[in-house]
């Protein structure tokens, strides 16, 4: 069932590898001016939108992507023909990207309002509840524990009053100018329509110890990543929201073609 490249799917992974090889090696710092950014940050531009598919921040982030593509990727493209295997690529990419954004700009705005209340009426108590709701992985660590432990102690120092308005305002700054990127978006809804198109296809993945059929294998990770993007392990940096954006614009765009079967690319 697996079998050569086809040629939308090599020269998708010739880019990706490519891009990523002279981020690496030429130290080209391709996801700060390509990363997708929160849409009212400074260093937003629309072209993120479409740049950031292409850009990845890891070895480890861009090999299980690409392996993802180099597996189910052929089995689609020549299913679909290459040019409908590269629109529904670049629609589900893109299409993540957007509900990726929109999920950040809700997230932001009410990061802002909570920094206003705060800074509002800078207590101790509303500062650890503040970092307790919106960043609890820095609450962990030693430096915020010792900075509480000392405006606990000294609540009207104007220093350590200050200090706690810079902070929070650095998280805020901080959440706004996280750049997104990779083709996870696009990858996962390759995942959906594989699992859509060929359910019944029993996968052998390492991390199962038994065959699994990929309508079984689509509907876990899908609830998988549902959780992870509303539970917000402290600590996890991962996109959910992208992916689960990536899958329901694959599900749409399928259902739109199957209800349009005499039109071919």
């Amino acid at each position: 069932m697996f079998g050569r490249l086809t040629p939308i799917v090599k020269n998708l992974l010739i880019i990706n590898i490519g891009i990523y090889l002279i981020q690496s090696f030429l130290n080209v710092n391709f996801v700060e001016i390509g990363g997708l950014r929160y849409i009212f940050a400074d260093t937003f531009r629309p072209y993120q939108f479409f740049t950031h598919l292409f850009i990845h921040g890891g070895l480890g982030h861009l090999f299980g992507n690409m392996f993802a593509l180099f597996i189910f990727g052929p089995l689609l493209e020549r299913f679909w023909g290459g040019q409908r295997f590269l629109v529904f690529y670049l629609v589900t990419g893109l299409g993540a990207a957007f509900l990726y954004s929109a999920i950040n700009f809700y997230e932001v705005n009410q990061l802002e309002n909570a920094v206003e209340v705060y800074v509002d009426q800078p207590t101790p108590e509303r500062f650890e509840n503040f970092i307790m709701d919106h960043a609890e992985f820095a609450w962990r660590s030693p430096e915020v524990q010792n900075f509480l432990e000392q405006y606990y102690d000294n609540p009207s120092s104007s220093s350590y009053i200050n200090q706690g308005k810079q902070l929070a305002n650095q998280l805020l700054e901080r959440k706004a100018n996280i750049p997104m990127v990779g083709a996870s978006g696009a990858i996962f809804g390759i995942l959906m329509a594989f699992g859509l198109l060929f359910p019944n296809t029993e996968l052998f993945l390492l991390f199962f110890p038994f065959p699994i059929k990929a309508k079984y294998f689509v509907l876990f990770y899908g609830l998988y990543e549902l959780w992870s993007g509303f539970e917000r392990v402290p600590g996890d940096n991962v996109a959910h929201f992208a992916h689960l954006g990536g899958m329901l614009f694959a599900f749409i765009l399928i259902k739109v073609w199957q209800g349009k079967r005499n039109t071919f690319y």
